[in-house]
C-alpha cells in the first residue's frame, strides 16, 4: 500500500509540474510576442483601421503624393483666373486706322486707301480727311466718292430668285422678301443690288458693299443684263426689228443691246440684251407692241448667271468673279 501510494504521490506531482509547464510556456509565448510587438497584440484589422485613418479616413482616397499635383492644378486654376480677369477688365479699342477702316470695307487695300485719303477722297462726319494715321471711331461716318462705308468683310451673294419674292429688304405689307432666302448667308447686313419685280425669276445679287452697289445700279456703268423672254404669242419679225430700233415709254425711248429668238425655242421665246435700269423696262417694252409677257427670267447680270444655282438658292461669289465685278 505505502508503494502504491508513492506512485499515485509522484502521478500528482508529475501532472501539476505540466501543468506549470504548459502555463509557462503559454506566458512565454506571450511574453516573446509583446517584445516583438512593443507590447501590442498584432491585430491585421486594426493596422488597416488605423491605416485609413491616417491617410484622411475611408471616405477620402488621397495619398500624400497627391498633394503636389492638387497644389499645381491650384496655382494653373489661379493663373488661368488672373488671364481671364485681365481681358475681361482691358478696355475695348474704340478707334481705328482710317486706311484700315476703308480697306475693311473692300473698297481697296491699305496702300490704296492711303492714296485715297492724300487726294483729299475721303470725309469723316462731313469733313475732308487728309492725315495719315487719322484714327476713327465705330461711331464715324465715313464717306467715300459720296457712298458711305462700313468696315465690315464684304459679302457677296447670288440668288436665283423664285416668284412671288419681293426684291426689297422689308415690306409693309409683310410679303415674301428676298431676304428671308437669305437669312443664313451672312452674319452682316445684305442689301439686294437692284431690283426684280415679284414675278420676275432669276439672278439678283446681295451685298454689304455699298460701293459696289452703286457701281453696278448707276447708269453711267451701263450693266448689262440678259433676259428670257415668254410671250402670249409668237413675236413678228417686223415687232422683233422694232424693238432693235427702239420703243419710245414715258421715260424716253428705250434701247436694247441686242433681241433674238432662241435657238430649238419657239417664236414665243426670245432672248433680250439691255442695260437701261428702267422699272419694269422689259415687261412695258413688249406691251407697249400688245404683247403680254408670261414668263421673265435674268439669266444673266454684270456678267454673273445662274448656272448651278436652283431657284430658290444662293451662293457665294468666288474670289474670281469679285475681281471681275471691280474690273468692270
Amino acid at each position: 500500500m505505502s508503494r502504491e501510494r508513492k506512485n499515485f504521490s509522484d502521478r500528482q506531482k508529475n501532472g501539476k509540474q505540466g501543468e506549470r509547464k504548459t502555463s509557462f510556456d503559454k506566458n512565454s509565448r506571450s511574453a516573446s510576442d509583446s517584445k516583438r510587438g512593443g507590447g501590442k497584440t498584432f491585430d491585421s484589422r486594426d493596422k488597416y483601421e488605423k491605416g485609413d485613418r491616417k491617410f484622411g479616413g475611408p471616405k477620402s482616397f488621397k495619398r500624400p503624393f497627391d498633394r503636389k499635383a492638387e497644389h499645381d492644378e491650384k496655382i494653373k486654376g489661379y493663373i488661368l483666373k488672373r488671364k481671364f480677369d485681365k481681358l475681361a477688365s482691358k478696355p475695348e479699342k474704340e478707334t481705328i486706322r482710317l486706311n484700315k477702316y476703308i480697306a475693311n470695307s473692300g473698297i481697296c487695300s491699305r496702300r490704296e486707301a492711303d492714296d485715297l485719303i492724300t487726294q483729299g477722297l475721303v470725309e469723316v462726319n462731313g469733313k475732308v480727311v487728309t492725315e495719315m494715321g487719322y484714327q476713327v471711331q465705330k461711331t464715324d461716318r465715313v464717306v467715300f466718292d459720296g457712298q458711305s462705308i462700313t468696315p465690315e468683310k464684304p459679302v457677296y451673294v447670288l440668288l436665283n430668285k423664285p416668284k412671288g419674292y419681293l426684291s426689297t429688304t422689308k415690306d409693309e405689307k409683310a410679303r415674301k422678301t428676298v431676304m428671308d432666302l437669305v437669312a443664313n448667308a451672312s452674319p452682316y447686313r445684305l442689301f439686294p443690288v437692284g431690283r426684280l419685280d415679284r414675278q420676275t425669276t432669276g439672278v439678283i445679287l446681295l451685298t454689304n458693299d455699298g460701293h459696289m452697289t452703286k457701281k453696278l445700279t448707276h447708269p453711267s456703268f451701263g450693266m448689262k443684263k440678259i433676259y428670257h423672254v415668254v410671250l402670249d404669242r409668237k413675236l413678228s419679225i417686223e415687232d422683233l426689228q422694232a424693238i432693235r430700233e427702239g420703243i419710245r415709254l414715258e421715260e424716253g425711248v428705250a434701247e436694247v443691246d441686242n433681241i433674238s429668238f432662241i435657238e430649238g425655242k419657239p417664236k414665243t421665246e426670245v432672248g433680250i440684251e439691255i442695260h437701261i435700269g428702267w422699272n419694269r423696262v422689259v415687261r412695258r417694252i413688249f406691251q407697249r407692241l400688245g404683247y403680254e409677257v408670261e414668263s421673265l427670267d435674268r439669266v444673266m447680270f454684270a456678267g454673273l448667271t445662274k448656272k448651278n444655282v436652283k431657284r430658290g438658292h444662293w451662293r457665294i461669289l468666288t474670289e474670281q468673279e469679285v475681281n471681275n465685278l471691280k474690273m468692270l
